[in-house]
């Protein structure tokens, strides 16, 4: 296989277009393939930096790991990160060239990018044996077909077979597939071999009389019916769909230890907390009222796309005032990037939020300047004895003005940490050293596992889906398609696009 190719759609966003692509790259690897991930366009808070310094979509990190390669800004050439007031930071091959409304986005700026994804997608196609293309939202959003980049505008230009993937669980999956066929134009539709169910409970014998009708209706086959499985959406795109509360099981030792994340405003890289729930015994919660922070071991505050908003919602909403409390009894809190910034004396802002000087809540010994260039780096270094890594994704510049300790670049006063390091909780050895230090402020007799390895439930969750993808869809097909392309003399399907 040379130079092969698929677009993964979907019916909705959220119909499991991430998961199903990262299924396939890894059953695809161990066939021997090698294969690249790639999503045109992409629309999240939660962001990664590679190796070279460019910041991409994390799901497409995640895709990369299944495949098993080291991602790219290759792999996802333009992101867009929401800002708020319909807004978003548009970020293209792995750096920021500004802020955009989306009626500017759509009505230009996003047409003359084609030729970028286009030529991003022939370089992966000309390195890897096959290239699993992801698309975002739906095909057949008629008013955004125009200027499309990442769904059949992509399939078209790059001549791509698409497989469109349907959430069963919703319910209407059926008309979903017909409805979303059927806007498409003729061109585009040719271009569609069929679909795959995804999230389905149940016999699936009583499904096929469905499966029967809807192969009658458009011409097209079904490339499998995936069963709904839990723990699969590692890595989401946006927090549309967080679970309230996450936990991995019984605690290794006497006590639980709670964990209380403050859902502040256009949140960004609330994975860094995926360890943490990872962990036994660790119960991670996200909290939007200051009752909810009462009883937790640790809050946390995440990055945000917005610190300011994101200051001015905790006030607004009590959680700065509990916050300080806790700060003033010695009970844990830690901040992590805008995080970090909020819990600071100051900050400076006349980039993102055009405020002016703000006040912190001043917990730690930090002033903020936010500054035009992005700060994008992979970090390394070395706390409570165990090397640490991580990844930093922000525009604020932090000012140490004093501190207990140095933290990850950061500080620690009393029971408050502040860095600006994503990931660092991934890193197994400092996440326990710091969880016991945790455990002790809170006066838990919390113990954490010594053989909890995030890596190794990472690439676990990876061979799942694996596995999803190898015993549940017609992979002899799904083969065929990615070599070949779509099958020629598809039926058009009434009445197509407007």
């Amino acid at each position: 296989m040379s130079g092969g190719a698929l677009l993964v759609a979907g019916t909705t966003s959220d119909a499991g277009k991430s998961v199903v692509t990262a299924g396939i790259c890894r059953w695809l690897v161990r066939q021997g393939v090698r294969v690249a991930p790639f999503k045109a366009q992409n629309m999240s808070l939660n962001s990664y930096v590679t190796r070279e310094g460019a910041e991409i979509g994390r799901a497409q990190a995640m895709q990369a790991q299944a495949a098993r390669i080291e991602p790219t800004a290759l792999m996802n050439p333009v992101l867009l990160k929401p800002g708020g007031d319909r807004t978003s930071q548009v970020v293209v091959l792995g750096k920021p060239v500004g802020e955009m409304s989306a009626r500017g986005y759509h009505d230009g700026s996003r047409a003359q990018l084609l030729g970028t994804v286009v030529g991003c997608l022939e370089e992966l196609r000309g390195t890897y044996d096959a290239v699993i293309c992801e698309g975002a939202g739906s095909p057949a959003e008629i008013n955004l077909r125009r200027g499309d980049i990442v769904n059949m505008g992509l399939a078209r230009a790059a001549r791509l077979p698409v497989v469109v993937v349907g959430d069963i669980d919703r319910g209407g999956v059926f008309a979903s597939f017909f409805g979303t066929t059927a806007l498409l134009s003729a061109e585009d539709q040719a271009l569609v071999a069929g679909y795959i169910v995804n999230k389905f409970r149940g016999d699936v014998s009583l499904l096929e009389p469905g499966l029967e009708m809807m192969r009658g209706l458009t011409g097209r086959r079904f490339y499998g019916v995936l069963p709904h499985q839990h723990g699969l959406g590692i890595d989401q795109e946006d927090g549309l769909e967080i679970a309230r509360e996450r936990r991995a099981g019984p605690p290794y030792g006497e006590d639980v230890l709670r964990v209380a994340v403050a859902a502040v405003p256009l949140m960004s890289n609330f994975t860094d907390v995926d360890a943490l729930a990872a962990e036994p015994g660790v119960v991670v919660r996200f909290a939007d009222r200051p009752e909810e922070l009462a009883d937790a071991d640790l809050v946390v505050v995440p990055g945000t796309r917005g610190t300011v908003k994101a200051l001015e919602w905790l006030r607004r909403h009590g959680l700065a005032d509990a916050i300080k409390r806790r700060a003033a009894e010695g009970r844990p809190v830690l901040g992590i990037c805008g995080g970090f910034q909020v819990l600071g004396e100051s900050i400076e802002d006349e980039v993102e939020s055009r405020a002016g000087t703000v006040e912190g809540l001043g917990l730690l010994p930090v002033r903020v300047r936010f500054a035009a260039e992005k700060t994008l780096a992979r970090p390394v270094g070395k706390a409570y004895g165990e090397q640490v890594e991580g990844y930093e994704i922000h525009h604020g510049v932090a000012e140490l003005r004093g501190g207990d300790e140095p933290f990850l670049d950061g500080c620690r006063v009393g029971a408050v940490w502040g860095t600006h390091w994503h990931g660092s909780l991934e890193s197994d050895g400092f996440r326990r050293a710091f969880l016991r230090r945790v455990a002790e402020a809170a006066g838990r007799r919390f113990v954490p596992a010594p053989d909890t390895a995030f890596a190794a439930l990472r690439e676990e969750q990876l061979d799942r889906l694996g596995d999803l993808i190898e015993e549940h869809a017609d992979t002899a097909a799904l083969m065929r398609l990615i070599e070949d392309g779509a099958p020629a003399g598809l039926p058009f399907v009434a009445p197509g696009a407007p």
